[in-house]
């Protein structure tokens, strides 16, 4: 996605998940799971919702994955690389996880990836999905729940290009993920970026931004400004009048960041392959369930994690429990044989999901909490632009 606390094991910095968990000896039956996600700085509110998620569907499935009762130890990266290769390998290595599931960032699965993998241990990330994994370095203990992270800001480029829009400003924090979000924008987008504004990934105050955009008189503007940055920008661009300009954004107004954007965001557009209002039966469940457990809507980083739970769940009951043989697992995980929060779902050849994205904006709930809603599909079925790249079959 993104590119770049409590105390017990793993050097004083993991914890169990809210799930039926003993960490002592690992009795028969049972499978342990290590689950990534950050719980230290402003970027912990993504880990708890990737936390909560993966405990919710924990919850639904009365503490077992598969038939086998599930112990859980919670590993906070801290978004340091060489912390979480630490603490990984500890959880390997010591606590003799069966997988390692979860993930916010890219910097932090780029750096576990071979320590998890080599060891013959399977790796789920539930939001980060970088293309060095998805084309030539496609890895068969590597899945992802989530998507290409090319593909959401593909989803705005083509939504720009389908809405007529001739004239966009684009404005992006200066860092990989800021440029790979410019990319995949223009991956769609064929008409005219009045300007391509790149800005500190520490910056608060954007108004000589706000003025360059007010003067441009652009017919959209496209940015991808996540946590922090994106919360003041939002509150700024409603505060300078500029709201009649259309707001098309990634990571930028979403569940994680709304509640302290509050109605400035309302009327912006997002993308993601899932929303809260999705109407089926799971995903019903799933979003009322984790209100009522923590009085806020969850994000995409809880829904992604929730569907990982269900995806281990449905593999380990195809396979009768047995872990040890690496193939049969392997073709258990790959057949998604589950029912997803996002409807249909499926693994394409290196194992991130082919899946519809949407058009999302912000608007109100029945109980007045602030959601992205769907607004309309931009892409169905959608297959990431590296996958011919990779050799699995």
């Amino acid at each position: 996605m993104i590119g770049i606390g409590r105390r017990g094991l793993l050097g004083g910095t993991t914890a169990l998940l809210a799930a039926p968990a003993i960490l002592h000896a690992q009795p028969a039956g049972a499978v342990k799971i290590g689950v990534v996600a950050v719980q230290t700085g402003p970027q912990a509110a993504l880990g708890n919702q990737l936390k909560e998620g993966f405990a919710l569907g924990l919850k639904h499935l009365d503490g077992k994955l598969g038939g086998l009762t599930a112990e859980t130890v919670l590993i906070d990266d801290e978004l340091k690389p060489d912390v979480a290769v630490t603490k990984v390998r500890a959880a390997l290595e010591r606590d003799k996880v069966d997988f390692i599931v979860g993930v916010v960032f890219s910097n932090i699965l780029q750096a576990i990836m071979r320590p998890v993998t080599e060891s013959g241990t399977f790796l789920i990330s539930t939001n980060a999905g970088p293309s060095t994994f998805a084309g030539r370095g496609c890895n068969p203990f590597f899945f992802t729940t989530s998507y290409n992270n090319d593909q959401v800001h593909s989803v705005m480029g083509q939504a720009a290009q389908d809405n007529g829009y001739r004239r966009v400003f684009v404005m992006v924090p200066n860092y990989q993920a800021g440029r790979d979000a410019v990319a995949g924008f223009k991956s769609k987008f064929r008409g005219e970026v009045v300007d391509e504004v790149y800005v500190p990934l520490t910056q608060l105050d954007f108004s000589a931004e706000l003025a360059k955009i007010a003067a441009a008189r652009p017919d959209a503007i496209f940015t991808f400004m996540p946590g922090g940055l994106g919360v003041n920008l939002v509150r700024q661009y409603r505060q300078a009048g500029l709201a009649g300009i259309p707001f098309l954004s990634t990571f930028t107004v979403d569940e994680a960041t709304l509640p302290a954007q509050g109605d400035a965001a309302l009327g912006f557009y997002s993308a993601a392959s899932w929303a809260p209002n999705m109407d089926n039966p799971q995903n019903t469940r799933f979003v009322n369930d984790y209100v009522a457990a923590h009085n806020a809507v969850p994000a995409t980083y809880a829904a992604q994690a929730y569907d990982a739970a269900m995806l281990l769940d449905s593999a380990i009951r195809r396979v009768n429990g047995n872990l040890a043989g690496k193939d049969a697992l392997r073709a258990a995980i790959r057949a998604a044989d589950f029912r997803s929060v996002r409807g249909p779902f499926a693994f394409g050849v290196n194992h991130y999901p082919v899946q519809d994205f949407w058009l999302l904006k912000v608007g109100r709930r029945a109980d007045g909490k602030l959601e992205t809603q769907t607004d309309r599909k931009v892409f169905t079925n959608a297959v990431d632009p590296w996958a011919a790249e990779c050799r699995m079959r």
